[in-house]
């Protein structure tokens, strides 16, 4: 099982790039694969952390590697919707969402350097990861329903050509980049022993 936790971890890199690609084919197929290739990749993202702490398999290159994959899978999404919804899909609002990342990430690295310890994970951030999942999985499913005939591709059709899914973003922006200023408040408060 000590290997388990970071494996999983690398194919939620690996499929990444696969589903981003398939999210511009514009054909039910593609969104569909899309659709399940995000899910199984958010899913490995639960499972990968439950499996460490129930073995006590965690290690310090798993704590930097599962971050980081959560940012390629979720940010190489949202930048792909920018211009697959471009009304829908700010690119003020992907950017305020990258830069939340990269500031706690330019954090994390700066405490790892000068203190010689990690930043613990605080439940808020897991709940920005949360709801971050729920909306790109929605609207991957919507994008997917939209390519059907018949009542439930038009009531797809119908939310994507609302603004729902624009004020949706609104709040998942918003909500992410509030947990990034926690961090900076209460980076003292979250300095963690390293795993050796």
């Amino acid at each position: 099982m000590k290997y388990v936790p970071n494996a999983l971890t690398i194919t939620r890199i690996v499929v990444t790039p696969v589903l981003l690609v398939l999210l511009f084919s514009n054909s039910l197929a593609g969104y569909a694969w899309a659709l399940g290739l995000f899910v199984y990749a958010s899913l490995s993202d639960h499972f990968d952390g439950k499996i460490a702490r129930r073995y006590d398999v965690e290690s310090t290159f798993g704590k930097y590697l599962d971050p980081l994959a959560d940012k390629v899978l979720v940010l190489g999404t949202f930048i792909v919707l920018i211009f697959v919804l471009p009304e829908l899909v700010p690119i003020w609002a992907v950017a305020l969402i990258a830069l939340r990342d990269i500031s706690v990430t330019v954090l994390r690295n700066w405490v790892k350097k000068t203190k010689g310890r990690t930043l613990r994970t605080i439940l808020i951030a897991k709940a920005k990861t949360t709801v971050q999942l729920v909306y790109l999985i929605g609207t991957l499913l919507l994008l997917t329903l939209s390519r059907l005939s018949g009542d439930v591709g038009e009531a797809a059709l119908s939310i994507l050509n609302g603004r729902f899914l624009y004020w949706a973003l609104v709040f998942v922006a918003l909500f992410t980049a509030a947990t990034g200023v926690v961090y900076f408040v209460r980076v003292n408060e979250l300095l963690d022993d390293d795993l050796k």
